[in-house]
């Protein structure tokens, strides 16, 4: 039987257990918690373990060949308070009010995109707009095989969503979360070369566009 309190307190463990392995920082737990906290007792506790499937991906993809990452200086160990946000906000609005097709857009936007980076660091990168050929780490970058690891991130997160029953038809599930998660991702990458390199927009607010076209393509899915 669902038990929110026993959620909240796992919640506030994995909370605990991110921060001590400076997964994420002080401020940036603390509102993992309050943002999981409301999601609990308005969405259920199953649209909760979603985020958490896609902060695993992301942990493990962090991690992915990280003395490489850590010897060419692009290793992101520690994120912050706007990272949480600018990945996160729009999918805890998604799951406030209920609505499914953004949530899984928005998560499978976020989730493709940290694996598309993390993975395909490790190749040489092209940028999305020109096609030449860029050093690791460019804004706008992308790759072969970080392209396919974000495609395959997304699957993931829809076939996580159907088994824990976000929504019922896994054909629409997957759909949603393909189309919208690799969408979402080109986006920003095409805004990384675009305003990101120029310095008109922060890395942030290239995610938090990225994952409200990743939300309304969802939306416009359903």
């Amino acid at each position: 039987m669902f038990n929110p309190l026993e959620y909240v307190v796992l919640l506030i463990v994995i909370a605990l257990i991110t921060y001590l392995r400076k997964a994420l920082d002080l401020f940036g737990s603390i509102f993992m918690i309050i943002m999981g906290i409301i999601i609990i007792f308005t969405a259920g506790a199953n649209w909760l373990i979603l985020i958490f499937i896609f902060l695993i991906l992301g942990l493990i993809s962090t991690n992915y060949k990280h003395q490489y990452k850590k010897d060419i200086g692009i290793y992101e160990g520690t994120r912050s308070l706007k990272n949480v946000i600018s990945n996160g906000i729009v999918p805890f609005v998604m799951a406030a009010f209920g609505n499914y097709g953004g949530f899984i857009g928005s998560i499978a936007t976020a989730t493709a995109d940290t694996l598309a980076s993390e993975v395909g660091i490790t190749q040489q990168p092209r940028l999305i707009t020109t096609l030449k050929k860029v050093p690791p780490g460019t804004d706008g970058g992308i790759s072969v095989v970080g392209t396919v690891a974000g495609i395959i991130g997304a699957g993931i997160i829809g076939v996580a969503a159907y088994l824990l029953g976000i929504f019922p038809d896994p054909y629409v599930t997957l759909k949603i979360a393909i189309i919208a998660g690799t969408v979402g991702c080109f986006v920003d990458s095409i805004l990384g070369a675009t305003l990101e390199r120029r310095h008109y927009i922060s890395n942030e607010y290239v995610n938090l566009i990225a994952t409200i076209t990743g939300a309304a393509l969802g939306i416009i899915m359903v």
